[in-house]
């Protein structure tokens, strides 16, 4: 890596600010294509409209987001949904055809939003989602000489 040349600043689209206590994430920007991924917003829509139907809309906020680097062919199925929350694990899950049904989708957040700390093992996922986890990530505890913030 260069470290004499300048590296980009995350700004927005890539800020996304969270103001729910949980968030979904959803990829709605193709880097196959190079331009918006249209099954990444038919997703960010249906999901929405899930999670409110299913009464978790005060619960979660679902936000569209640039690339989250997790599909890796042009298949026709690119979306890569992503779950966090403030102490909680964070879930990511790839492969997910907006044409499918969300139903495991709302069901992992139904199951996210009840664990204290978001850990779970691949079995009490939604079977769909087992197959199409890409990461878990721990919670991040940040040590500063003020002590141990999360």
């Amino acid at each position: 890596m260069d470290l004499s040349k300048p590296r980009p600043v995350a700004a927005p689209p890539y800020s996304v600010a969270q103001t729910a206590p949980h968030q979904i994430l959803v990829c709605k920007a193709c880097k196959h294509q190079g331009q918006a991924c249209a099954p990444g917003h038919a997703l960010l829509k249906k999901l929405r409209a899930a999670i409110a139907t299913a009464g978790l809309d005060e619960a979660f906020e679902v936000s569209g987001t640039a690339c989250l680097a997790g599909c890796v062919t042009d298949h026709g199925k690119p979306c890569v949904v992503g779950w966090r929350a403030t102490a909680k694990a964070t879930w990511l899950f790839g492969d997910i055809d907006p044409n499918q049904p969300i139903d495991d989708l709302v069901e992992f957040a139904r199951l996210y939003a009840a664990v204290e700390d978001g850990w779970m093992g691949g079995k009490d996922c939604p079977p769909r989602l087992c197959d199409n986890t890409l990461a878990r990530i721990p919670a991040a505890m940040i040590v500063t000489r003020e002590g141990t913030i999360q």
